[in-house]
């Protein structure tokens, strides 16, 4: 069992992570700006307030713990998107200053900067909207700052290019930098397989200081 805080424990992705961790035993404690939006009950399951934007709340919920994972990104609206660099960089100053006690750090991250069959990128696709442009590259940008640090065990999990709330198999394929697709080319993954890949990566950490995708 581990303990983990959990910052965007309730978000799309950071919800199914929160449930799949507590479906575990492991013990979660969830960092929100509102703690009455997480409605979730469990003996095993702490809520508390935090800023993933001041390295001093970062240390704080970090402080203790085995993981400390972040669930914050773009996806949920304009106003998340000029978060998501800010973020990284808050989250690694404040497990700097716990030094040789900080926990690993354990990241959402964007499918945009992957490769391609065709040796492009996800983001040189055409007729892509602005706004998810934007997110891509803010994610991009996140896990080009993530590859600068070798002071903080750190991991960023990309997923599919397609993600939404489905089914849990339990089930999913894994890479490194290239888009994980299916016979047909389809790229995807169910938010409840992805939380599955975390918890897995949380469980048996296979690639720390990397970044990894998931998808079926």
């Amino acid at each position: 069992m581990s303990t983990i805080a959990l910052f965007g424990a309730n978000g799309t992705i950071g919800s199914r992570i929160l449930h799949e961790a507590l479906r575990r035993g492991h013990r979660v404690t969830a960092v929100v700006r509102d703690p009455a939006k997480i409605t979730t009950t469990d003996e095993h399951l702490t809520v508390t307030t935090g800023d993933i934007l001041d390295p001093a709340s970062v240390a704080a919920a970090a402080k203790g713990r085995d993981v400390l994972v972040s669930a914050v990104g773009g996806g949920d609206g304009p106003g998340h998107i000029a978060t998501i660099k800010p973020a990284a960089e808050s989250l690694v100053a404040g497990l700097r200053t716990l030094g040789d006690a900080a926990p690993r750090l354990l990241t959402v991250g964007g499918a945009g900067s992957l490769r391609t069959p065709d040796g492009k990128q996800v983001w040189d696709a055409e007729g892509l909207p602005e706004f998810l442009l934007q997110i891509m590259h803010a994610h991009g940008d996140a896990l080009d700052f993530y590859r600068s640090v070798s002071d903080v065990r750190w991991t960023n999990l990309s997923p599919a290019a397609t993600i939404e709330p489905g089914e849990r198999t339990g089930s999913y394929r894994t890479a490194t930098d290239d888009l994980v697709t299916d016979a047909g080319g389809h790229s995807r993954i169910s938010t409840e397989d992805y939380a599955v890949a975390v918890l897995d990566e949380i469980e048996r950490p296979r690639h720390l200081g990397e970044r990894f995708t998931v998808g079926y």
